[in-house]
């Protein structure tokens, strides 16, 4: 049923509140998931929801037997939350700034598997920060380097750490850390027994090629040498994945891929050609200005990764 839709007028705390609860439910996967995140029985969520719809005039999400789905303007009144909700946060941080405390909430996307890395000292860096501000409630997400950088970019991430492959002019960058790439087959391709000194560019080429499916070093690289995308991913476990069916080659981190790599169940292509150095950057955006805890937590990476 189509509810009326009429002006939205001043926003109140309840508003607020029943926005926060379609947020919690669509990150959470539906009313059930939610119940635990958000401390309240099921019915109450769903009247919170159906009160949500009301206030707008429209419909947000489908739910029943089918399971929880966003209609399409659910999906934008969910994208215009996130940033409703980023903006009161960094209205929190400024206050906190003029008060001079680190308190609030620090938002952090990083991109998967760095945590196996040993140049990679994010944690150390947690753990000075934490030290620093042990007031500040620090907020984790893994996502896609696309993901990351649009997060920062409209403020729902305060912070992302991403490889590098181009640069915006609206995004601080600080270098961390590096990531040694090869090319892995499984252990029943037919390169796997091949010696790498035999091994011909144009016969890697022939084989299919399992790659990231965005912008990243993954496609830049293997745009550069011609190779055929056969299977799309969008992290690096869905590659190992693939790699392991023995129809595709792929590109994995040294330090992820190395358990597979000592059960022998599969082995980098060490040809020169087909490796690559991938760095990582911590991102930020440049304005508003960073925050005062958001500036600490940059100054820990800095001094965790000054080293490498």
């Amino acid at each position: 049923m189509k509810h009326k839709a009429s002006p939205l007028g001043q926003l109140s705390d309840i508003d607020l509140r029943l926005l926060r609860v379609f947020k919690s439910v669509v990150e959470a996967g539906g009313l059930s998931a939610a119940e635990l995140e958000l401390n309240i029985g099921r019915s109450t969520i769903s009247r919170h929801l159906k009160d949500l719809e009301i206030r707008l005039g429209m419909n947000l999400a489908k739910r029943g037997r089918g399971g929880f789905a966003l209609t399409d303007e659910g999906a934008s009144i969910y994208r215009a939350t996130l940033n409703l909700l980023g903006s009161i946060e960094s209205f929190r941080n400024d206050v906190n700034d003029i008060q001079q405390s680190l308190t609030g909430k620090l938002s952090i996307a990083l991109f998967d598997k760095t945590a196996g890395n040993p140049a990679c000292h994010i944690d150390k860096a947690i753990a000075r920060y934490v030290e620093l501000a042990p007031e500040v409630s620090l907020e984790l997400h893994v996502e896609p380097i696309n993901v990351i950088e649009k997060g920062v970019m409209e403020g729902r991430f305060q912070l992302g750490v991403i490889p590098a492959h181009r640069e915006s002019s609206s995004l601080n960058y600080l270098s961390l850390f590096d990531e040694q790439m090869y090319l892995y087959c499984g252990k029943n391709h037919p390169l796997f027994d091949q010696d790498d000194t035999v091994i011909r560019n144009s016969e890697v080429l022939q084989y299919p090629y399992a790659g990231l499916g965005y912008h990243s070093p993954n496609m830049e690289v293997g745009q550069r040498l011609s190779m055929q995308r056969s299977a799309t991913a969008y992290d690096q476990e869905a590659i190992v994945h693939l790699v392991l069916s023995n129809c595709y080659l792929g590109y994995l981190p040294e330090h992820y891929a190395a358990p597979w790599v000592e059960r022998g169940e599969m082995r980098a292509i060490a040809c020169d050609e087909f490796q690559y150095l991938c760095q990582f950057l911590a991102i930020s955006r440049i304005s508003p200005k960073p925050s005062r805890i958001l500036l600490g937590f940059i100054e820990c990476l800095a001094a965790e990764h000054k080293s490498d």
